[in-house]
């Protein structure tokens, strides 16, 4: 079935033609040739240009003449006009990703409603705090923040549901790249909240703050948008579109309603897993994976296995998890799986476990009204020949509170 549902393969050589026309233009439009003139020349050239196709021309265009992003979004627009005049845009309105309920449309209405609160309340805000550095309009603009801190949802799904997927067709520059303005523009507006609602913040420093979070929000919607979203939807299968589906409530949305149930007319996707009436036999017992995986995910804590190569291979999903995984975990390596600035730290735990320096490392954090013990545990088999990294992580805050003694049941 994949074999004819698969129309990522196209003519090459009829592709990159299409490209070079289309960049010619493009670069025609920007050095202010009349467009009556570029219609004349190209006629006949080109037919249906499609969104995504532009899209990409355009990004790059950006990489291999170094345009400024900036500058091509002011031209969006123009080119969006000057290829459905001319050439015609290809409807996507029958599309499954321009319709409600598909991860990118839920990406979109998102993005949207991000914009809405920037030009509506922060943008507000913050000049009205120019002219009256009052705190009443600094708890207004603690208030606008703290909403688009929801940012974070909408971002988290990207990096643990989208971005997998991408790099499984060998695509890593997002989690590299957009991962980290994604983690600064977080901590901007955490910062900045945390300045506001002190005394002693500095007018100057924080309008700027405050109009490079502007700024970055609204980048990160155009980088989504124009190169992000047209990259995934050529390269990622409907398939997987659909895991992308079934794992983001799991993480949440940002500002707006829970989407449309999307589910394509093709067919069900099957469900994933091994034999479930099968039976494990284990050196001290007997156990069906019904009964291991019911085993392991009532277990207090949250367990998650990565093997010897760094990949995650397994982990616990009971009800109250601490931290939100994701099922495109599986198969990635553990570096993907956390934000750049802190990658160093696993490595260097994963290094300590594999030379033999250390067998477990602990660490300690609040979390969300908990207090969290996270415990990793190097795993080795009776040779002493590393097998990978268990990691174990428990709410300790109940714990904590225990005084006295119980000998009896409740």
């Amino acid at each position: 079935m994949s074999e004819i549902i698969n129309n990522r393969e196209v003519n090459t050589k009829e592709k990159t033609d299409r490209r070079h026309i289309l960049k010619q233009i493009l670069r025609e439009l920007h050095a202010g040739v009349e467009k009556e003139e570029i219609k004349k020349r190209y006629e006949g050239t080109l037919e249906k240009i499609t969104v995504s196709e532009l899209s990409q021309t355009e990004h790059e265009l950006m990489a291999e003449a170094g345009i400024p992003a900036e500058q091509v979004r002011r031209f969006c627009s123009l080119h969006t006009e000057f290829f459905r005049d001319t050439f015609g845009i290809a409807s996507h309105e029958t599309k499954p990703q321009f319709q409600p309920g598909h991860p990118v449309h839920t990406f979109i209405l998102e993005n949207k409603a991000i914009d809405e609160l920037i030009q509506a309340k922060v943008k507000v805000y913050r000049s009205q705090l120019a002219v009256d550095p009052s705190a009443e309009n600094a708890k207004k603009l603690v208030s606008a923040l703290t909403a688009l801190l929801e940012v974070d949802k909408h971002y988290s799904r990207k990096e643990n549901l989208l971005f997998p997927f991408l790099e499984k067709y060998g695509i890593f520059g997002p989690s590299n790249m957009m991962w980290r303005l994604d983690d600064l523009i977080r901590a901007a507006i955490k910062e900045v909240c945390q300045q506001l609602q002190q005394a002693d913040w500095k007018k100057e420093q924080l309008l700027a703050s405050l109009q490079d979070i502007i700024d970055e929000c609204s980048k990160m919607i155009y980088r989504e948008e124009n190169i992000l979203f047209p990259m995934a939807l050529e390269k990622l299968s409907e398939d997987d579109w659909m895991k992308i589906k079934e794992e983001e409530a799991v993480i949440g949305y940002t500002l707006i309603e829970p989407p449309a149930v999307w589910q394509p007319e093709r067919k069900e996707l099957t469900a994933q897993g091994g034999i479930r009436d099968g039976v494990i036999q284990l050196e001290t017992g007997v156990l069906t994976v019904e009964q291991l995986e019911q085993m392991m995910n009532h277990l207090p804590v949250d367990i998650t296995f990565i093997d010897e190569n760094d990949v995650v291979r397994y982990f616990s999903h009971g009800k109250e998890r601490i931290f939100h995984r994701t099922k495109t975990v599986i198969g990635r390596t553990v570096q993907n799986c956390h934000p750049p600035h802190s990658v160093h730290i696993v490595e260097q735990l994963l290094a300590d476990f594999k030379a033999g320096k250390k067998d477990v490392e602990d660490f300690w954090i609040p979390f969300k009204e908990k207090f969290v013990l996270i415990r990793y545990f190097a795993v080795r088999d009776a040779n002493g020949t590393y097998k990978g990294t268990l990691e174990f992580t428990q709410n300790i805050e109940p714990i904590q509170n225990i005084t006295g003694e119980k000998r009896l049941m409740s």
